[in-house]
């Protein structure tokens, strides 16, 4: 969580439950052994070779994703993977189950997408190796959101660790705030949160004041909501890489093509580590314009953004990370029941991030998505 690796929460899958998941799927195989786990924190993963080649495993524990929580992301990736978009196919059992739950934990198996994972031991929050690896991100996500037109399932209920889309998406972001925390009891009940929550409404409600003329113009869409660089999949490891694939919907959600694109931002040209390690000068937290430019030039390379998208992005930046923030809270007061934990997310994330988009550099990067925008807005105007 501040850049350093830390024994995982949840202990890593074993040979004798993978065996007992993939037996449940004739057509992939017995499971041989582990080649790899993963080191990401929310649930135990990694690839396995079975019978049939590798496959990848993950185990949730049910309070994270239960069956109905999988289902809704297997849903969204199967339309996907039919309109021939670059994510993995989720394997069916035997039974016709996506989602196979055993004892506390529910499974789900994925194919190894085509190419390879050049940011395997990249550390979430640390920027892309090259700008053409940027303007690879962004067509990649472009594609993505073609692929998504037409999937029409309604917003995820509340669940832990879920990038939602609706305290800033309403009029009334202080009443919808209040109906965020009333659905999540450990949040609701929490005073840190609750004084975090309002402090972090204060410091956003003026990028709200911007975004909200604006919303009317940002079209529904299921979205990936976590597009950072090791999410990706990649032809090759040099700096001209294409990206091949895109991995982890465990965030997805119903949002906007434009709260997708801030996400990719936020995740990928801010430096958080630098505001981890040294919160005493945020104005010091590196940020990467070059790759900025890259990624939207790629981008809109596929998808060209709307006159309102393009408008809506820089408060959509300062925004989007907010309701995650709270998720994560949510998952390490509710699940792991780890405070210290909570308390970085709901200070360090929620209200720190949100701090630093006042401070010079937060609105250097703002500014340069305003001036994209303006840019764009006054070629248009000469060319009519």
């Amino acid at each position: 969580m501040d850049g350093t690796l830390v024994s995982p929460d949840w202990p890593p899958l074993k040979l004798e439950e993978v065996r007992a998941v993939l037996a449940q799927f004739a057509a992939i195989g017995a499971a041989e052994r582990i080649l790899t786990v993963s080191p990401r924190p929310f649930s135990a993963a990694g690839v396995v070779q079975a019978a049939s080649g590798p496959v990848f495993v993950k185990r949730h524990d049910r309070r994270v994703r239960d069956r109905e929580g999988l289902l809704e992301e297997h849903r969204f990736l199967a339309h996907l993977f039919a309109k021939g978009a670059p994510v993995p196919r989720v394997h069916v059992s035997d039974e016709g189950e996506s989602a196979i739950a055993l004892g506390e934990a529910t499974y789900e198996v994925h194919a190894i997408p085509a190419g390879v994972d050049a940011y395997e031991d990249a550390i979430s929050w640390t920027p892309f190796r090259a700008v053409g690896h940027a303007h690879a991100a962004g067509e990649a996500l472009a594609r993505l959101h073609i692929a998504s037109r037409g999937y029409e399932a309604r917003a995820r209920r509340p669940r832990p660790l879920v990038a939602s889309f609706s305290i800033f998406a309403a009029r009334d972001p202080i009443a919808a705030m209040a109906r965020y925390l009333g659905q999540r009891p450990c949040l609701g009940a929490d005073r840190g949160v609750r004084v975090c929550a309002a402090r972090a409404l204060d410091l956003l409600t003026p990028f709200h004041a911007e975004l909200a003329p604006l919303l009317p113009g940002l079209e529904p869409l299921w979205t990936h909501n976590d597009l950072h660089n090791s999410n990706l999949f990649w032809s090759d490891g040099s700096a001209e890489a294409r990206a091949t694939g895109v991995i982890d919907f465990g965030l997805s959600d119903r949002t906007n093509a434009v709260h997708d694109l801030a996400h990719a931002i936020e995740r990928n040209i801010v430096e958080w580590l630098d505001l981890v390690n040294d919160p005493g000068h945020p104005c010091a937290t590196r940020i990467h314009l070059d790759h900025l430019e890259a990624l939207l030039d790629g981008y809109e390379s596929v998808r060209p953004l709307s006159a309102e998208e393009r408008e809506a992005l820089a408060p959509m930046t300062a925004l989007c990370h907010a309701e995650f923030a709270l998720s994560e809270a949510d998952y390490f007061l509710d699940v792991l029941q780890a405070e210290e934990k909570a308390v970085m997310a709901y200070e360090g994330w929620l209200v720190g991030h949100a701090e630093w988009f006042h401070c010079e550099t937060g609105r250097a990067l703002l500014d340069a998505l305003r001036r994209r925008a303006a840019g764009r807005r006054t070629r248009g105007a000469g060319r009519g």
